[in-house]
């Protein structure tokens, strides 16, 4: 099993649990709560998939704030999607190269890679943290996931994908330092 595909499952098993009156709880992802963080996730989530395929896949809309797209079936919708994103980088094909998220913007098709697994993992535990649910990750993941964030969180930080760095102890469990790369505190509640 691939680390981004650990990463979809992780992500499928919070969503299995989240009800419709959790959808209003704030997320550690200060700028959204639940809700908006299911929307945002739909919303991209279309171009992560696309990126394994290198097809440029077009937005519903011009902003995620622009479209709410957590009517209806949204978990229906979200677990369809993590199907796509796995089966789209499951080819050896999908980490060759460059590929984009239907920016301008190339990146290697790795680092592309990485990032969606940093992107489901962390974004599973902003939605694990606000539902309450107890999200376990194998090691295997988590130091896969080290590793690639040690190495790009500064451009991460510069592309606006993480906060400034919460300092935890450098004998942190894994998840905790990964979660403070990302500007997380991993004691939010």
């Amino acid at each position: 099993m691939s680390h981004l595909s650990t990463a979809a499952e992780a992500m499928a098993a919070v969503a299995h649990t989240i009800t419709d009156d959790q959808l209003a709880n704030k997320t550690p992802c200060t700028e959204y709560d639940v809700r908006a963080l299911v929307n945002h996730l739909l919303f991209w989530g279309p171009s992560l998939a696309g990126a394994g395929r290198k097809e440029s896949v077009p937005q519903p809309a011009a902003t995620e704030s622009d479209v709410d797209l957590t009517a209806g079936d949204w978990r229906g919708r979200l677990l369809t999607l993590l199907n796509d994103i796995t089966s789209s980088w499951a080819p050896p094909s999908a980490w060759e190269g460059e590929t984009s998220m239907g920016t301008p913007h190339m990146l290697p098709a790795p680092v592309m890679g990485a990032m969606i697994v940093g992107e489901l993992t962390v974004h599973s535990w902003d939605l694990a943290a606000a539902t309450g649910y107890r999200l376990d990750l194998p090691a295997d993941l988590l130091a896969h996931l080290h590793d690639t964030m040690f190495a790009g969180v500064e451009q991460g930080r510069e592309m606006g994908l993480y906060g400034p760095e919460v300092v935890v102890p450098a004998d942190a469990p894994a998840l905790d330092r990964i979660l403070g790369l990302t500007g997380r505190d991993p004691a939010w509640r």
